[in-house]
């Protein structure tokens, strides 16, 4: 299929999910544990607060922070972009590659439910947001 549904590419997912006072630290540490390259960062509601990803840590490190003194609220990117479940595949493609990130928050409400990255999407799914890009770029 060339355009499923966010719903299906995160069903049954566990979202990696730290409230804003975890530590830099633990979060690298978890993101490494679970292989991913985003934490998201919620309050005890599961409300959105944040995104913290890889990028987010090698700009802190480099600025000198300690990273097990420094709070996920101190650095993450605060009121990130989203998508719901419902949205297609080329939804967020675009919305990522409009706002030049890799991972996008699933939300429903104001709380989170998954997040998609863009390595979660098919060759196929990849294949026809680049035709869609080529295209507007040639208009354009």
């Amino acid at each position: 299929m060339t355009n499923r549904c966010i719903s299906e590419i995160v069903q049954e997912q566990d979202p990696l999910m730290l409230p804003p006072d975890a530590s830099v630290a633990l979060a690298c540490e978890k993101m490494c544990e679970r292989h991913l390259g985003a934490v998201l960062v919620a309050d005890r509601e599961n409300h959105l607060l944040g995104i913290f990803t890889g990028r987010d840590a090698v700009r802190m490190l480099g600025q000198g922070c300690d990273a097990k003194h420094t709070p996920l609220a101190a650095v993450m990117t605060s009121h990130p972009a989203t998508i719901a479940p419902d949205a297609h595949a080329i939804d967020a493609l675009r919305l990522m590659s409009d706002g030049g990130f890799r991972h996008l928050p699933v939300v429903v409400n104001g709380r989170v439910k998954a997040i998609v990255a863009r390595s979660d999407f098919e060759g196929l799914e990849l294949d026809r947001f680049e035709e869609e890009k080529s295209l507007w770029e040639h208009i354009a």
